[in-house]
C-alpha cells in the first residue's frame, strides 16, 4: 500500500478555517492576515494560500479595503457536522455522572467575563443578539494531560455571585442549582470537529486534529435556556456513551477511558 502524502501547513489551515465558517463563527467577518498568521503559527503567504482557496470554493468574499468576509449562504450551523442528534436527555443522570467525573480532573479557567451575545449565542438562549451573558472557557485534564476545551455561555441574571474561582471547584450545572436553578432537560449534538491553533495549543494536539464536539443547551423546568455549552474533547482521552432503556427514555453516560470523565 503506497502510503498518504502528508498534508501542506496551508490545506490544514484551510480545513480548519472551513469548518468555523459553516459554523458561523466569522459572521461578521474574518480576522486579517496578520492575525490568522499569528494563530496559526505560519508565515502571510501561507495565510494567503489558505484564503484563496475558501475563495475558489465561494465560502469567502475579500472586500478591498473592508477585509475579508463568509458568503451570505453560510449558515451559523451545519447540518453536515451533526453526527448525532440526541434525544432531550434525562438531566438528573447527567448532572450526576458531571459531577462524579469532574473529581477525576483539574480544571484551568481561561476566561471568565461578560460578552455580547454573538447571533448563535443569542438564538440558543432565546435573547436579543448583543445582550450581555456570562462566558467561561476552562480546560479540564488528568494526570495524562489536557482532556477538554470548553466553552459555555449563561444568562447574565443566572450567575449573580458565581466567581472564576467557583469554577475551579464546581461544574457549572452543580454551581447553577447551588444558585436556585432548576435544572429540567438538556439537548445535545454530538459531531466532529477540527483543532484550531487556539485549541491545538491547550489540548497538546496537532492544528487540525479531530476533535470530539459536544454542544449542550440546558434548560430549567420552566423550559427557559439556561445553559450553552460547546465541548471540545480528544477522543484518546474521552469517550459518550448513551444507553436507551426504554422508548423515550435516553440514560447519558460520559467517561474518561480507562479512569471515569469529566464534563
Amino acid at each position: 500500500m503506497i502510503a498518504p502524502l502528508p498534508m501542506t501547513k496551508y490545506h490544514q489551515i484551510y480545513l480548519v478555517l472551513k469548518e468555523q465558517l459553516q459554523e458561523g463563527l466569522f459572521a461578521q467577518g474574518m480576522p486579517a492576515e496578520m492575525e490568522l498568521a499569528r494563530q496559526f503559527g505560519v508565515g502571510r503567504v501561507t495565510i494567503r494560500h489558505a484564503l484563496a482557496q475558501l475563495v475558489a470554493d465561494e465560502l469567502i468574499v475579500r472586500v478591498v479595503g473592508r477585509g475579508t468576509f463568509p458568503k451570505s449562504s453560510l449558515r451559523a450551523t451545519s447540518t453536515r457536522t451533526a453526527a448525532l442528534q440526541a434525544q432531550p436527555t434525562r438531566l438528573a443522570g447527567l448532572m450526576e455522572t458531571i459531577v462524579s467525573a469532574s473529581r477525576a480532573t483539574t480544571v484551568k479557567v481561561l476566561d471568565w467575563r461578560t460578552v455580547g451575545a454573538n447571533p448563535a449565542v443569542a438564538q440558543a438562549l432565546a435573547l436579543t443578539v448583543g445582550e450581555p451573558v456570562k462566558k467561561a472557557v476552562r480546560c479540564r485534564s488528568l494526570r495524562e494531560g489536557p482532556l477538554s476545551y470548553i466553552t459555555t455561555y449563561m444568562p447574565l441574571d443566572l450567575v449573580v455571585g458565581i466567581s472564576r474561582q467557583d469554577l475551579v471547584s464546581k461544574p457549572v450545572l452543580q454551581l447553577l442549582e447551588d444558585a436556585g436553578v432548576q435544572l429540567g432537560r438538556a439537548q445535545q449534538t454530538i459531531s466532529a470537529r477540527q483543532a484550531d491553533a487556539v485549541v491545538a495549543r491547550e489540548l497538546g494536539v496537532v492544528i487540525g486534529s479531530a476533535l470530539l464536539a459536544v454542544r449542550r443547551l440546558v434548560f430549567d423546568v420552566q423550559d427557559r435556556p439556561v445553559q450553552w455549552l460547546e465541548g471540545l474533547y480528544r477522543p484518546d482521552r474521552y469517550e459518550y456513551l448513551m444507553e436507551v432503556s426504554r422508548i423515550g427514555s435516553v440514560d447519558a453516560r460520559i467517561s474518561v477511558k480507562d479512569q471515569g470523565g469529566a464534563a
